[in-house]
Parts: structure tokens; C-alpha cells; sequence
């Protein structure tokens, strides 16, 4: 297999990284307003189901992508999931019955620990695997055990609860779809599908997604509860 050109700069990863992140500060604004603000919003409203849901798929399938562009996957896994354990003490300070245990940056953290791994595996067996995790994943919901140890394989216990949820399965479909398209398109002396992006609001949008993710809630919030106070205050 021919090798890939290192550093190249991929338009259509980069914008869809953006859009991902667009969506997902547009659900968590949803989600705000009517968990804290109490305005009569649904956030499970297929609409903006769907926008929250889109938005973390594409972040998982770019997740298993880029990692094949990545020279150090692993140091990056430990440096996200480690995000995602902040995120934990976080949110089980402010709201502790709903507070994440597993939620999208820990599953995409654990993924690229795991991505030197699954990339060794065959793509027939990735794609098995990508078939079977689905059943499996649907599967798990209906199971309830009496311990939290396997919530990031997708078993829930009675009861259990988050405002952020993603376990292995089904999701870890995606990041295998992501290491196929990775392995198909892109890891080729000239990548089969790729354009170059000039735009540079989606340029700082996709190279700056971790950092919006990790602020774009408490600055929500902040703005929030500011015009809740100046409403009731004056």
C-alpha cells in the first residue's frame, strides 16, 4: 500500500468537523433553554434529536478517520479522555443525578487509545464488527444490571440516568467506518476523494472544535442565567 502525504490539509474532513460542532452548540443551546431557562422547548423533537445526534455521529466516524493521520493517536485519546473525566467531576458538582459518566469526549477518547489496535484488524472484520455492533448496542439497552462497572460498554443499570451518554456500543460502528474510510480513501499517495478548504471561519471552527466544545456550555450558561437575573431584576 502506498503511502499517504504527511500533513496534508483535508477540505471535506475540516468541514465536517465544523458542521459538527455547529450542530452540537446548536442542540446544547436547545437543551439549555429548557432545562435552565424553563422555556416550553422538547430537545427529543425529531428536529432537534436529529441535529444532536448528527452531530455526535460525525464527530465519532472524523474521530476514527483522522486517527489514521495522527502520529501519537494514544497520547491523544488519554488527552481527551481526560477532558472527559474533567467534564465528569464537572457536571456531578452541579447536577449529581444526571452528572456524565461516559459520555461523547470519554468515548472518543477510549476509541483512539484503542485505534492502534482496531487499525491492525482486517476490513472484512471490521466490517463484521461494524454489523454486529449495532444488534449488540440495542441489545445492551434492555439489559440492566445491578453495577455502573460496564456503562461504557453500553450496560445501564436501574435507574440510571445522564445528560451525556455515548457507550461503545453501538457507537463504535462509527469510528470502524471512520478507520475503513480512512484506510480507502486516504491512505493512498493521492487521496481518492479531497479538496483544499480556504474558508477561514470553517478552518477555526474545525481546528478549534475541542477547545468550543470544552467552553461553549459554561458561556452558554453564563449568558443564561445573566438574562434571567436582569429580566427578574428589573
Amino acid at each position: 500500500m502506498n503511502e499517504r502525504i504527511p500533513n496534508q490539509r483535508h477540505g471535506e474532513i475540516e468541514l465536517f468537523r465544523a458542521v459538527a460542532i455547529v450542530l452540537m452548540v446548536i442542540f446544547h443551546f436547545v437543551y439549555d433553554l429548557k432545562e435552565f431557562a424553563g422555556l416550553d422547548l422538547n430537545y427529543q423533537d425529531p428536529l432537534w434529536f436529529l441535529i444532536g445526534k448528527t452531530s455526535a455521529l460525525l464527530f465519532i466516524f472524523i474521530s476514527g478517520l483522522s486517527s489514521g493521520f495522527s502520529r501519537s493517536p494514544v497520547r491523544r485519546g488519554f488527552k481527551v479522555l481526560l477532558f472527559g473525566m474533567g467534564i465528569t467531576v464537572a457536571t456531578y458538582v452541579v447536577m449529581k443525578e444526571q452528572y456524565v459518566r461516559f459520555g461523547i469526549l470519554h468515548f472518543l477518547g477510549v476509541t483512539m487509545i484503542l485505534f492502534p489496535l482496531l487499525s491492525r484488524l482486517s476490513s472484512r472484520v471490521l466490517w463484521g464488527l461494524i454489523f454486529l455492533s449495532v444488534p449488540l448496542g440495542f441489545w445492551f439497552e434492555e439489559q440492566l444490571l445491578g453495577t455502573s462497572l460496564f456503562l461504557p460498554f453500553g450496560l445501564m443499570y436501574k435507574g440510571f440516568v445522564s445528560m451525556d451518554y455515548y457507550p461503545l456500543f453501538p457507537y463504535v460502528g462509527m469510528t470502524l467506518l471512520g478507520i475503513l474510510a480512512y484506510r480507502h480513501f486516504y491512505n493512498l499517495s493521492i487521496p481518492r476523494f479531497s479538496f483544499q478548504l480556504k474558508s477561514r471561519p470553517i478552518l477555526w471552527l474545525s481546528r478549534n472544535s475541542l477547545g468550543i466544545y470544552l467552553v461553549h456550555q459554561p458561556l452558554m450558561l453564563l449568558l443564561i442565567f445573566a438574562i434571567l437575573f436582569i429580566t427578574k431584576t428589573f
